[in-house]
């Protein structure tokens, strides 16, 4: 087994169990914490210094989508990020996301316990700081987003499907 499906493995063994958890795609899988998403993907690092296998297990939260991108919002994002234990927050251009993530090794030897943690924390920092950044710099907390987007498609296909009956009553 490589480092991938090894770490793959590991990471439905250590979760799988969860009414939380969803495998989305062979290396992608998701868990729902409080107001937090957190994904987590499994991305090869091939050969180095020897080793042939190597995975890395990335472990993200979208914490908020559509955000102002200020230079108080990077600069605080910065402090935070000096600030906190483990993990950092990004800003991505394309959708204007905050994210929060952190890293571990994956492979044969990954850890399940630090996994757990690492999705734990993960969510508990994305949770904590979700509301502060909305309320300060705009934007949307990813439950809301994903919230609306599910409401929007259940009425609207509702609305569709109603169409459709009325139009086959007639």
């Amino acid at each position: 087994m490589n480092a991938v499906e090894a770490s793959c493995a590991h990471i439905e063994k250590a979760l799988g169990r969860s009414p939380a958890f969803r495998k989305v795609d062979d290396r992608l899988f998701i868990v729902k914490q409080g107001s937090s998403y957190v994904m987590i993907s499994i991305v090869p690092t091939g050969p180095r210094s020897g080793h042939d296998d190597r995975a890395v297990v990335r472990v993200w939260s979208q914490v908020v989508s559509g955000v102002r991108p200020e230079p108080s919002l990077f600069r605080q994002l910065l402090i935070l990020n000096s600030q906190l234990r483990f993990g950092a927050f990004a800003y991505v251009p394309d959708g204007e996301l905050i994210l929060f993530a952190h890293s571990i090794l994956g492979g044969q030897d990954m850890d399940p316990k630090e996994l757990v943690a690492t999705v734990h924390d993960v969510a508990l920092v994305a949770d904590e700081y979700d509301d502060r950044i909305v309320a300060r710099y705009g934007g949307a907390r990813m439950q809301d987003v994903i919230e609306e987007s599910a409401m929007a498609h259940l009425f609207g296909g509702a609305a569709d499907d109603g169409a459709a009956w009325k139009e086959g009553a007639e």
